[in-house]
């Protein structure tokens, strides 16, 4: 997967504990960030594919990025 993504995203000079919260207030604080990066989206792909489990990527937390792989896995499920 292309990562020429990462060097554009706001969090590439702050502290990656920043993104490694312990609390949902770390979280939100996060999430913050993430709400302004022009990567955000191509973040939150990465970490969905390859299957990232702690941390804030692209402005989710690991809770919403579970909730989204098991809409999409629902999805690829129902015949059309």
């Amino acid at each position: 997967m292309d990562t020429e993504w990462m060097q554009r995203g706001k969090c590439r000079d702050l502290s990656p504990s920043i993104f490694f919260p312990s609390d949902g207030l770390g979280v939100q604080a996060a999430q913050r960030i993430c709400a302004e990066c022009p990567v955000a989206s191509a973040c939150l792909e990465y970490a969905l594919t390859e299957r990232v489990d702690h941390g804030v990527w692209g402005g989710k937390s690991e809770r919403e990025r579970r909730r989204i792989l098991r809409r999409r896995r629902i999805a690829r499920a129902v015949p059309v």
